[in-house]
């Protein structure tokens, strides 16, 4: 997980703000709230792991944590913008993983829909992603979850470009994604639609782990049907009024009322 530091000149982050477009300073403090929101609910994994988000353009840029800030430090200015091959676009002291970005890079070119990208490794999420049989459906979390889940087999640390075709074909048109032996991962079109997805798989996955200490064979099985059901009451258009209108707002408050420097 070798970083590229970029020793160009620097660019102050408290001018961020001034020198980037209303847009981008929103993508900027969303994204910001979700490294924090991970870092809160105790998901990320030291410096490691990533999320993105799009910035609008024909220039497909990208935002992407610093490689060597722990999430809860993260604010909307010290952001880094990259290009698709993972390299800085404006110049940074903070060094980035152009390795680390393989995966993101793949989903947000072949996805129009893919403006923010998701990928964690969380004890839960990789202890599902190392069980034969996936996700299960066998609690209301899960079946949300399920019927939206890809499944893409492990090749290693993502450092082969290559593996980006596999990824997204792997991916299609679902918004989720258990990477076997290795961990989770969500796309949606705003950072909320993402972070809600994943925070939906994320508990599914750690009621699983918790479930199977009952071990497998005395698991309860929902009634036939109803996972199919729970297919149609959650719709990606209705989950998107939640994301957006109703959990977002809420998730902002409770880190304003926390710690609101990631708005700086």
């Amino acid at each position: 997980m070798a970083a590229t530091i970029n020793t160009a000149t620097v660019a102050n982050d408290d001018h961020i703000r001034g020198a980037v477009s209303a847009e981008e300073w929103a993508i900027r403090v969303d994204l910001a709230a979700a490294y924090r929101l991970v870092a809160l609910y105790g998901w990320d994994d030291l410096i490691f792991t990533h999320l993105s988000a799009r910035i609008p353009g024909p220039d497909h840029h990208f935002l992407i944590n610093p490689y060597d800030m722990m999430f809860e430090e993260i604010t909307a200015s010290s952001l880094v913008k990259i290009d698709v091959e993972g390299q800085p676009v404006v110049p940074t002291s903070h060094p980035v993983n152009p390795a680390g970005f393989t995966i993101h890079s793949a989903i947000h070119m072949a996805r129009d829909n893919a403006h923010a990208v998701m990928h964690l490794h969380t004890p839960a999420g990789q202890a599902v992603s190392a069980m034969e049989f996936g996700l299960l459906p066998h609690t209301q979390t899960a079946m949300i979850a399920l019927h939206n889940v890809a499944y893409h087999e492990y090749e290693g640390i993502a450092t082969d470009l290559e593996e980006r075709e596999r990824l997204v074909e792997d991916l299609g048109e679902k918004n989720a994604m258990i990477l076997r032996n290795h961990g989770t991962l969500a796309v949606g079109e705003s950072v909320a639609d993402c972070f809600l997805r994943l925070y939906f798989l994320e508990r599914a996955c750690d009621a699983q782990v918790k479930m199977l200490s009952a071990g497998y064979d005395r698991l309860y099985n929902p009634p036939q049907g109803t996972p199919e059901k729970v297919e149609t009451q959650t719709p990606a258009g209705g989950m998107a009024m939640v994301s957006r209108g109703l959990a977002w707002p809420a998730l902002l408050r409770k880190l304003d009322r926390i710690d609101p420097s990631f708005r700086d």
